[in-house]
């Protein structure tokens, strides 16, 4: 690493301290969206200038040799459109325009990698960035702190590629911690990110798919664990900000060919191939819970057939989301799920009860893993993971109630690394373990009614310590004894104050 190449920790630091333009005037969910689109726009134009100067410098100024080079590279960055020209208009009143003027540059250059990644954003606008005086001010103390000569993102300085990832994965972290409940719609917590890919056993070739995939933090965690490069990723979301994170996230992670769709999973799945529901070895998901108005009225005639178990309540998508997800798993012995859902997926009656019956007789259910309270932003109930598999190879379904070990923190608790190396390790033993897991047969289910409430099967009850009463009696009396001496001295001290 050369001397002048500077650390994650100072870079996270610096474009955190950028939202201080906007902390206090914009809801953080909102001015989001610009912070990561500047810290985007900085990176491509930094790997661009930092390109440009190594070709010259290699073709000896010969711009015709350097141009040609130029047009090999990942992306391509039109004149008037880069950090630098933006920095040289900071003080013209129609900044925002400008700046709007040069994404969409960007976007027209680079259709097949970033078209419409811009779309939903506008650095004009007034009824989030204020009139035209505000406007300006807030844009022009952006732009200032991202050129601060420190954050020069050059690859030739920052050194690896992941650095600028996991820098954009920090702001979206600290973003869902402060968005409160709306942060769970674009951020799933890293640490049951990585518990469900460890789960999974992501391997070379496997096509993964996240159907709700926010951000794609799930879907990094998960590529992550694939032993080689040899993998593709998939995903949809039904947020447009959201979709544009997604796209920029995978382009700053280097996972160029992944394809991320804009649109409702359930009422317009954009995953499709020769007119069926595209296929994959792994899909995971963190849905929102418990849906309202999901789409319900139409998915008695869905065409692609994906609730023939049964159509889930109108209030309540979370067998919606599971419905598509296990239909969309390859055939064979490959395809497995890992979803996040709340409690009441597991016990719940009517419709749901049905849709889990027959999840449970088609032998799909592998694992319910109960996860601790308080884990992801906005919610504080305790959830669990679902993790469904075809073809297995037993009837039994493994129940483990990790719900009691955990690490306290604000806001959120926290997995600590030896709570999942227990889960993974009981999920792969796959056996009963006192007041932890329980292997259930699937006669037991039937007997339990389909019901999956983990009290049902992971018995956590503690014997209560026995109470010597006569001991118990004494310590009583001499509590009583000091207390009745107490008061006497305080009659003493009132009657020498005159009280």
């Amino acid at each position: 690493m050369n001397n002048d190449q500077i650390r994650q920790e100072e870079i996270n630091k610096m474009v955190w301290a950028a939202c201080d333009t906007f902390r206090g005037a914009i809801d953080s969910a909102m001015y989001k969206d610009y912070i990561l689109v500047f810290l985007f726009l900085k990176y491509l134009s930094d790997v661009w200038k930092d390109k440009k100067e190594q070709y010259e410098k290699e073709y000896k100024g010969d711009k015709e040799r350097v141009l040609r080079k130029m047009t090999r590279e990942r992306f391509i960055l039109p004149d008037n459109c880069d950090f630098d020209y933006i920095y040289s208009k900071r003080n013209e009143t129609n900044i925002g325009e400008i700046i709007n003027k040069a994404l969409s540059g960007i976007e027209e250059a680079n259709k097949l990698k970033l078209e419409n990644v811009f779309r939903n954003i506008d650095f004009n606008s007034e009824a989030i960035l204020g009139q035209a005086k505000d406007r300006n001010k807030r844009l022009k103390h952006l732009i200032d702190d991202f050129a601060n000569p420190k954050l020069d993102l050059r690859p030739s300085r920052i050194g690896k590629l992941e650095i600028i990832g996991n820098s954009y994965q920090y702001l979206i972290k600290n973003f869902a911690s402060g968005a409160g409940k709306k942060g769970g719609e674009f951020y799933t917590p890293e640490e049951v990110s990585e518990l469900i890919a460890k789960i999974l056993q992501p391997k070379s070739g496997d096509r993964i798919c996240d159907p709700t995939c926010g951000s794609g933090s799930l879907l990094l965690k998960v590529a992550k664990e694939v032993p080689d490069n040899n993998f593709s990723l998939f995903g949809q979301d039904s947020n447009g900000s959201t979709w544009a994170l997604c796209k920029m996230n995978m382009f700053l992670h280097g996972v160029d060919n992944a394809r991320i769709e804009w649109g409702d999973t359930i009422d317009n799945p954009k995953l499709i191939k020769d007119d069926s529901l595209m296929k994959f070895n792994i899909i995971v998901a963190n849905p929102p819970f418990s849906l309202d108005k999901w789409g319900h009225d139409t998915a008695e005639h869905d065409r692609f057939k994906r609730f023939y178990r049964g159509v889930p309540p109108k209030s309540k998508g979370d067998y919606a989301f599971i419905s598509h997800m296990v239909e969309t798993m390859v055939e064979g012995d490959d395809g497995r799920v890992g979803v996040v859902v709340p409690h009441g997926v597991l016990f719940r009656g009517s419709s749901e009860g049905k849709i889990r019956q027959k999840l449970i007789e088609e032998n799909l259910l592998d694992a319910v893993i109960g996860l601790p309270a308080n884990l992801f932003f906005g919610v504080g109930i305790p959830v669990s993971v679902l993790i469904f598999k075809k073809n297995r190879k037993t009837t039994d379904v493994l129940f483990i109630d990790a719900s009691r070990e955990f690490g306290k923190s604000t806001p959120q608790n926290k997995l600590r690394k030896e709570d999942i190396d227990k889960i993974i390790k009981t999920f792969i033993d796959y056996k009963t373990k006192e007041k932890y897991s329980y292997r259930a047969t699937l006669e037991e289910i039937k007997e339990n009614e389909f019901n999956l409430n983990i009290p049902r099967y992971v018995d956590t009850f503690e014997e209560e310590e026995e109470v010597d009463i006569k001991e118990t009696q004494k310590e009583i009396e001499q509590l009583e004894k000091e207390l009745s001496g107490v008061k006497n001295e305080m009659a003493v001290y009132l009657e020498e104050l005159g009280i």
